[in-house]
């Protein structure tokens, strides 16, 4: 796996934590998740080439590191939306209705599951369990939990979305 690594660069402060971090771990190849996730949040994706100048960072074969980015279901090796809508599927959110929830999101975008929006403003993923089944269904989007969903409050999710222009 050699990838030519000038279409991706660590920023400027990435590069700094990435130095911080290394004193923290006896090796360098303990930090591959950190990495990994600065990537993400600096990409929003992690593409073939920033494992590759991940590999340079902590001496550590792209190979390896891929196998980790792959392992975890929480990393995107494609790019994802603005938006990037996870639905539970796992059985306690199905059970509380996940299903009509997923039903409801993609008549309202316009999209399938796995599926990104033409304008790139969202992505539709259903995923393993996301750890809040006593408030299922649950849908995660970017970084932030919605519980207790109804289809309704499913519109009203998406709508203050798209009025934030964010």
């Amino acid at each position: 796996m050699s990838i030519d690594s000038k279409s991706f660069a660590f920023s400027a402060e990435n590069i700094s934590k990435i130095e911080e971090l290394k004193g923290r771990y006896p090796s360098p190849k303990a930090l591959t998740l950190p990495c990994l996730w600065m990537v993400q949040y600096q990409e929003g994706y992690i593409s073939l080439e920033a494992i590759e100048e991940i590999s340079k960072y902590i001496d550590t074969p792209p190979m390896e590191i891929y196998r980790v980015a792959t392992f975890y279901t929480m990393f995107n090796l494609e790019p994802v939306g603005r938006y990037h809508i996870q639905l539970c599927k796992t059985l306690s959110c199905q059970l509380c209705g996940s299903m009509d929830i997923l039903k409801r999101v993609i008549e309202k975008l316009g999209i399938g599951v796995g599926e990104s929006s033409g304008d790139g403003r969202y992505t539709v993923s259903q995923v393993e369990c996301l750890g809040s089944c006593g408030t299922a269904p649950v849908m995660q989007i970017n970084d932030i939990y919605y519980e207790n969903l109804t289809p309704s409050s499913v519109d009203e999710i998406i709508d203050g979305l798209e009025g934030s222009r964010q």
